[in-house]
């Protein structure tokens, strides 16, 4: 029952992650990077507090400790993905955003001493595959010359940090609870960009920007928070590599509604990855449960 339940919520981030960063690239378009993670932060302060307001006062200092790692890991790993696609092409950069989840499962085995099944590492391996097949465009974008491109440096550096990230939230998870590790980052990061806000004089527009936009930030604001938590509940139940790799399976997703939504044309090699990864996470649930 235990591993079902993390295959479950498992599921239910990568569904609010697809659908969520949909919304997001939409509101970052609309009104740009910082106001969009300001509400994605500050939705998981007002609508969680209520639920972690008992646990804030018994956290030691070991757990406000591994909360502020965490915190800072969030916040330099969201400003090295924002700049690398800022810098560099998306078509070269999303790839290499995509390493995130070997160094995820990588960091799973090796520090937290999780194991996994030969086969779960077989479907594990076939899952990135489709992964990056559903990412990229061209097969050109992962030359070694195109690694030299702007961004890519800084993609790399995201994809240690979301893989980080990714770590940490499930050991803080586990030793906290997901509530709490979810609440604390992202009040973290509503703080910084609220700062960084106010420095460029940009706080009214805040205001302006949920009127002219309430359904477009409230829809990745939930969404997001949703699929965080999600995610930091399933690393209770199942290892952290089986939670990253089953909710990283939510680019196929949102790559179908690019399909559906933005009219977007796939190649023959992209279809074929989302069709992989889509039945990888399905098998990878199965032998797991």
């Amino acid at each position: 029952m235990p591993h079902f339940l993390g295959i479950l919520f498992a599921f239910v981030a990568l569904i609010s992650w697809g659908f969520g960063d949909f919304f997001i690239q939409q509101t970052i378009r609309a009104i740009g990077s910082w106001k969009s993670l300001f509400f994605i932060g500050a939705t998981g302060f007002v609508a969680l507090f209520p639920f972690v307001y008992d646990d804030l006062f018994v956290l030691d200092a070991m757990d406000l400790l591994l909360l502020c790692v965490l915190g800072i890991v969030v916040l330099f790993t969201t400003l090295f993905d924002f700049e690398a696609l800022r810098e560099g092409k998306i078509a070269v950069v999303e790839p290499v955003i995509g390493l995130e989840l070997p160094i995820t499962v990588g960091l799973s085995m090796t520090v937290a001493r999780e194991s996994l099944s030969l086969s779960q590492i077989f479907v594990i391996g076939l899952i990135f595959i489709g992964i990056m097949c559903a990412i990229t465009t061209h097969w050109t974008h992962l030359h070694h010359r195109r690694m030299l491109e702007k961004g890519i440096i800084l993609a790399g550096m995201g994809a240690i940090g979301m893989a980080l990230c990714s770590f940490l939230v499930g050991i803080s998870s586990r030793s906290i609870s997901p509530l709490v590790t979810i609440w604390f980052s992202h009040s973290l990061l509503a703080v910084v960009c609220i700062a960084y806000l106010a420095a460029a004089k940009e706080l009214p527009s805040l205001v302006s920007s949920m009127r002219k936009y309430p359904r477009l930030i409230l829809s990745q604001s939930v969404l997001d928070n949703a699929a965080w938590v999600a995610f930091a509940t399933a690393t209770t139940f199942v290892p952290i590599a089986i939670a990253a790799t089953i909710s990283e399976s939510y680019v196929a997703l949102a790559v179908l509604l690019g399909i559906f939504v933005n009219r977007e044309k796939l190649k023959p090699h992209q279809l074929a990855g989302i069709l992989l990864a889509v039945a990888g996470a399905i098998a990878l649930s199965y032998i797991s449960s």
